[in-house]
């Protein structure tokens, strides 16, 4: 199973360029970098990037995060992952454009 985060260009070639990331600055606020399983993903698309263009979708295998990734109770009584450690670049096994077509994101076949 992986999870997935979703970057904002400017985030994602920032995590390209310097290798890892602390996240988007709820993540900052926060204090962990906000996941959502495959299930979820779409659902925090539309509530937290609603018509914004430009987004990646980053697929992370959770295992090798060991402790440092939490599962605990957020939107709706779901448990969401959440990373209390930066995520570098080596962490991400696949990201690809999370393109807005009519105002929806379109995810890879079979995601969501």
């Amino acid at each position: 199973m992986l999870i997935y985060k979703i970057f904002r260009d400017s985030e994602w070639q920032a995590l390209r360029a310097t290798g890892r990331t602390l996240g988007a600055p709820i993540d900052l606020q926060d204090g962990y970098i906000h996941f959502s399983t495959a299930p979820q993903a779409s659902e925090t698309a539309a509530k937290h990037f609603a018509g914004a263009d430009g987004l990646w979708l980053a697929a992370v295998d959770p295992t090798p995060l060991g402790a440092d990734l939490k599962w605990e109770v957020s939107r709706g009584g779901d448990k969401f992952p959440h990373l209390y450690r930066e995520l570098t670049l080596d962490d991400i096994a696949w990201c690809q454009a999370l393109p807005l077509e009519n105002g929806v994101h379109q995810f890879p076949a079979g995601l969501t």
